[in-house]
C-alpha cells in the first residue's frame, strides 16, 4: 500500500507532491527514526524506517500518501547527556500542521506504548480560497485590542448555532463580527490556539487547562475549537474577520511545552532532541540534564539559544503569518525567548532574527515582558518595534480610582504614554499596551465587586492566583441588592473604561468587560472550562448601559486625533511647548499643578487640558476626582469664540452629562468618584444669540458627531 523511498532533507514536516509525501524531521544523535502511518480510526497501517540521513536530519518519501493521512514517529537511540530515546512513545511531528484530535492525558494509555493516547499528526493540503480578502493593515495608533478565548467567547451566545458555539467559525459568525464592529475593536487577540494538552495534575482533579497555555504542536490549530476540520475553519475565521476590517493577533506560547520536566511525558520535542529543545540548570561541570530549567513555572523552558529550536519557532511564526494570514502575535513570558546562557539579552538572537526576517519584521509584535526567572521583569527593555504589556498602567489606574492617595503623578504619567518606561526618542506612544484586566486576574466586574480572590473551584484551597489585585468591593463582597453599592460599582467601571480610552497608548480590552462579565471572584480561572470562564450574553439593564457607554467612548477615541495619536515631547507639559500640541495639568482651583501639588500625600483630584492649546484645533479638558467628595473645578479660558461643552460624565447611569454646570462662570463640578470630559467647540449660535449677536451658525454643526448632549451655560 505504501512504498518508502529516499526523499530530500528539506523542508521539515510533511509535504505532499504528485505521487506521495515527503517526511523530514530533526533527530540528532538518534540511531533510527520510524514513520508510523495510521488510518482514520487510528489503527496502525505501516511502520517504515526513514532511509535518508544528512547530518542531524532524517527524511524519506512515501508513495501513496494523500491528504488526511495520520502519522507519528518513533525515535531509537542510546540515552546520553540529556537525550531521552524511547521507541515505545509515539511522537507528534514538531512541524505537524494539524492533529487528528485533541490530546487528553490518560496515565493508563500512556504506560508502555503511548499510541492510543497521543493524537496523530495529519498531512494537510494548504489550498484555500481567500476570495481576494487581504489583511486590514490597521495603523498602529488606531489599534484597539480585544482579548478573548475561542471557546468561551461564543459558547453561551444564544444567536450562534449550537454546532458553531465555541468554535473558530463561531467567532466569525455575523453576530460576533457585528458586536466587534459596534464596539470599534480593530484587532482580536485570541488566547492560545496552538494544539495543547492539559497537565496530568489537572486531569486527576477533574479539571482542564482551559486557557491552553500548554502547547504540544506549534503549527497545528487546536482541534477542540473546530466543528469539523481545524485548519480550514481557522482560515475561514481569519478571512471573515479580515473582510470586516478586523485583525487577528495570536497569543503564542514558545517559552515551555506540555512535556514538563525530566519526569514529564514524552509527547514530541523531548523524544527528538531533549538536550536541544530545552534549557537545563547548571551543574558542577555544565548543564545538569536531570534538571530542566524552569523560568516559566511550567516545568521546562524552551531553549531558543539553540539554532534548531530558534528555527522551529521562526518557521512556526512565518507559517501563521503567511499560510494562516494572521496579523501579529502576543508572546507569553517573552523574556524566556530572549534568554541566552540563562540571562535576558536585549539583543538576543531571537530579537535579531525577528528584526531581520522580511516576513516577521512587518507584523504586530506584543511582549509579555517578564518571566519568573532571575531578573525576569523587563518592562520597557524590548526592541523599539515591539509593543509591551504595561502592568504599571494597570496597577496605577486601579489604585487611583480605588481612592489610594498619592497616586496623581504616576497616574498622569500613565495617561500620556508612560514615557518614563518608553522614552520618546525611540519608542512610539502606542508601544505601551494599556489594560485594566487580562485573562489572568479579575474581570472588570469583579475588580469593583471583590476584595479577595475566590478560587476554591481550582482545587488549591484558594492559594493560587494573584493576591495583590488593587480591587475594592465598595462595602459588600460579591453580588448585592444594595442600590448604593451597585451604582458606585457601575460608576467605577465607567471611570476605568473612560480612563483607558483617554490614555495615550494601545488600549486592551478583556472580552466581556464591556458588558459586566463576572468570574464570581475567581482571578485565576485557567482550569475552569465552564460558565465561570465563558462570556455571558444574558445582559442585565446595567450591562446594556455599560455596553452603550463603552461604544460611545470607543467612538470618541476613534474620532479624536488627540487621544489616539497625540505626539507630546518632554516640553509639552504645563504649557512650555512651542507647538500647539500640549498638555497642561490643573489643580481644581485653577492654578497649574506644581511639584508640591504632585507630591501632595492626599491628592486625589486634578484636571488635564490636552490637545491644540492656544490654537483653533481639537482640545479637551478632563476632570478626575477619585475622592469621596464633590469638587468644584475652575476651567481655563477656551479661547476667543470658543466654548466648553460637556461630553462625558461618569457620575450618571449612562455616562452622559446630567444638568450642565455653570460653564459660563468657567466652573464645572466633578462629582465624587467620577470623571468628566469637556470638549472645546466654536461658540454655538444659541450662546451667540444670548449675547445679542446675530446667529449665523446651525447649533448641530458645531457639536460632536452624533451628539445628544445639552448645551452648556
Amino acid at each position: 500500500m505504501f512504498a518508502m523511498e529516499n526523499g530530500v532533507d528539506h523542508p521539515l514536516g510533511a509535504r505532499l507532491d504528485e505521487t506521495g509525501c515527503h517526511f523530514c524531521v530533526w533527530a540528532p544523535q538518534s540511531d533510527k527514526v520510524e514513520l508510523c502511518l495510521f488510518d482514520e480510526q487510528e489503527q496502525e497501517q505501516a511502520r517504515l524506517a526513514l532511509p535518508g540521513r544528512r547530518g542531524q536530519y532524517w527524511f524519506g518519501h512515501v508513495r501513496g500518501v494523500k491528504v488526511g493521512q495520520r502519522y507519528g514517529y518513533r525515535v531509537h537511540g542510546s540515552p546520553q547527556d540529556g537525550l531521552l530515546f524511547d521507541p515505545d512513545k509515539l511522537l507528534i511531528d514538531p512541524y505537524a500542521r494539524a492533529l487528528s484530535r485533541p490530546t487528553y492525558w490518560d496515565d493508563a494509555l500512556y504506560q508502555g506504548d503511548s499510541a492510543a493516547m497521543v493524537a496523530k499528526s495529519v498531512v494537510v493540503d494548504d489550498a484555500f480560497d481567500w476570495q481576494g480578502v487581504g489583511k486590514p493593515g490597521i495603523p498602529p495608533e488606531r489599534v484597539v485590542l480585544y482579548e478573548t478565548h475561542v471557546k468561551g467567547f461564543t459558547r453561551q451566545h444564544p444567536g450562534i448555532p449550537k454546532e458553531l458555539q465555541g468554535t473558530y467559525l463561531g467567532i466569525s459568525h455575523p453576530l460576533m463580527i457585528e458586536h466587534l464592529q459596534s464596539l470599534g475593536v480593530t484587532s482580536v487577540q485570541l488566547m492560545p490556539v496552538a494544539a495543547f494538552m492539559s497537565e496530568p495534575r489537572l486531569e486527576q482533579l477533574g479539571l482542564t487547562n482551559y486557557w491552553g497555555y500548554n502547547p504540544i504542536a506549534f503549527f497545528a490549530p487546536e482541534p477542540r475549537y473546530a466543528a469539523k476540520e481545524a485548519v480550514t475553519e481557522f482560515k475561514t475565521m481569519v478571512r471573515e474577520l479580515h473582510r470586516a476590517g478586523i485583525e487577528v493577533i495570536l497569543d503564542v506560547v514558545y517559552n515551555h511545552t506540555a512535556e514538563s520536566g525530566f519526569d514529564g511525558p514524552m509527547l514530541s520535542f523531548k523524544g527528538f532532541d531533549n538536550a536541544g529543545y530545552y534549557a537545563f540548570e547548571s551543574g558542577a561541570h555544565g548543564p545538569d540534564y536531570h534538571r530542566h530549567a524552569n523560568v516559566t513555572g511550567c516545568g521546562n523552558s524552551v531553549n531558543l539559544d539553540h539554532p534548531n529550536t530558534l528555527r522551529l519557532v521562526l518557521d512556526a511564526l512565518r507559517y501563521w503569518v503567511t499560510e494562516m494570514q494572521v496579523d501579529g502575535f502576543r508572546f507569553d513570558l517573552a523574556v524566556t525567548l530572549a534568554r541566552e546562557a540563562g540571562e535576558f539579552e536585549p539583543m538576543s538572537a531571537f530579537f535579531k532574527a525577528m528584526m531581520a526576517d522580511p516576513v516577521l519584521a512587518r507584523v504586530r509584535l506584543i511582549a509579555e515582558p517578564w518571566d519568573i526567572g532571575p531578573f525576569g521583569y523587563r518592562l520597557g527593555q524590548f526592541p523599539s518595534q515591539w509593543l509591551e504589556i504595561n502592568d504599571r498602567y494597570r496597577d496605577t489606574v486601579r489604585a487611583f480610582w480605588r481612592g489610594d492617595a498619592g497616586k496623581m503623578g504616576d497616574f498622569a504619567t500613565r495617561l500620556v504614554g508612560s514615557r518614563d518606561l518608553f522614552p520618546k526618542n525611540w519608542r512610539a506612544p502606542h508601544t505601551s499596551v494599556n489594560y485594566l484586566c487580562y485573562h489572568d486576574g479579575f474581570t472588570l466586574e469583579d475588580l469593583v465587586s471583590y476584595n479577595q480572590r475566590h478560587n476554591q473551584a481550582n482545587g488549591e484551597d484558594n492559594r493560587d492566583g494573584h493576591g495583590h489585585n488593587l480591587s475594592h468591593n465598595h462595602g459588600v463582597e460579591g453580588p448585592t441588592l444594595d442600590p448604593r453599592v451597585n451604582n458606585l460599582r457601575q460608576q467605577q467601571k465607567r471611570n476605568l473604561i473612560a480612563t483607558l480610552l483617554l490614555s495615550q497608548g494601545t488600549p486592551h480590552f478583556l472580552a466581556g468587560d464591556e458588558m459586566g462579565r463576572s468570574q464570581l471572584g475567581n482571578n485565576n480561572a485557567y482550569c475552569q472550562d465552564n460558565q465561570i470562564s465563558w462570556v455571558n450574553w444574558q445582559l442585565r439593564p446595567e450591562d446594556e448601559r455599560l455596553l452603550a457607554f463603552t461604544r460611545q467612548m470607543m467612538a470618541l477615541r476613534a474620532e479624536s486625533g488627540v487621544f489616539s495619536n497625540l505626539q507630546l515631547s518632554d516640553d509639552n507639559w504645563n504649557g512650555k511647548a512651542t507647538s500647539c500640541h500640549q498638555v497642561n495639568w490643573y489643580h481644581p482651583d485653577g492654578h497649574q499643578l506644581t511639584d508640591q501639588d504632585w507630591h501632595a500625600p492626599m491628592g486625589q483630584a486634578f484636571a488635564m487640558d490636552i490637545g491644540m492649546i492656544g490654537c483653533t484645533g481639537e482640545r479637551w479638558f478632563v476632570l478626575f476626582n477619585a475622592s469621596d467628595y464633590d469638587i468644584q473645578f475652575r476651567l481655563p479660558p477656551p479661547g476667543e469664540g470658543m466654548e466648553w461643552i460637556q461630553t462625558i460624565d461618569t457620575a450618571t447611569n449612562d455616562g452622559l452629562p446630567f444638568l450642565p454646570d455653570d460653564i459660563k462662570r468657567q466652573v464645572a463640578v466633578g462629582r465624587a468618584h467620577s470623571l468628566k470630559l469637556l470638549e472645546r467647540v466654536a461658540l454655538p449660535a444659541v450662546v451667540l444669540a444670548r449675547e445679542g449677536v446675530v446667529a449665523t451658525q446651525d447649533v448641530a454643526a458645531v457639536l460632536p458627531t452624533g451628539s445628544q448632549f445639552p448645551l452648556a451655560g
